[in-house]
């Protein structure tokens, strides 16, 4: 009964993101980024490029749910999950090094389509791993924080960024890579790990 509520409330979040509400895409991808980063990063093996396709992800979802061509019929998460692993493909034909098993006995390549719920120990994880990042966000400086979050969760462009925020466009790009560089190093030093 609760996955058929969640479901609903995805559905209404993809409205009201529609509608013209950033909020609910902001609460869309606070649901889902620990499943979706963990299954990007379980399959690249690299945090770094993790990051990147995950954000190619969501830049994937925003651009598909603009231009009207989302529909209905699958459900949001395991479609999200289908644009991730697409992704992740495209990633590994670039850098000419795909894995040669996608199937084992343990894991299977569309297992991620159906609509298995994390078991309460995983969930847990992965509530504490989105808290510990949003923990560390919230220590960033101040414009730094801003520019990250305009940037990942508002999907905004570096033009839009320092227009609001009256910088030149090369300072928002500067405060955006600092934010990355600070994250990384307050995960070192924090010795917290990002995933499950």
């Amino acid at each position: 009964m609760k996955t058929t509520s969640a479901l609903s409330s995805d559905s209404l979040l993809v409205q009201h993101y529609l509608s013209g509400s950033e909020i609910a895409l902001e609460q869309l991808i606070n649901r889902h980024q620990a499943r979706i980063f963990n299954f990007i990063n379980s399959k690249v093996q690299d945090h770094d490029n993790a990051e990147d396709i995950f954000q190619d992800t969501f830049i994937k979802v925003i651009k598909t749910l603009k231009n009207g061509k989302y529909n209905e019929e699958g459900k949001f998460l395991p479609w999200v999950m289908r644009i991730a692993h697409n992704l992740v493909i495209d990633f590994f034909r670039k850098s000419n090094r795909m894995p040669m098993n996608y199937s084992t006995e343990d894991y299977d390549i569309f297992q991620f389509i159906s609509d298995s719920t994390p078991n309460a120990e995983v969930g847990f994880i992965q509530d504490q791993v989105v808290t510990d990042l949003q923990k560390l966000i919230e220590e960033l400086p101040e414009d730094q924080k801003e520019v990250l979050i305009m940037r990942l969760y508002r999907d905004m462009s570096f033009k839009e960024i320092a227009e609001n925020t009256n910088v030149s466009i090369n300072t928002a790009l500067g405060r955006m890579r600092y934010a990355i560089i600070n994250l990384r190093k307050l995960i070192s030093d924090n010795q917290i790990v990002l995933s499950v």
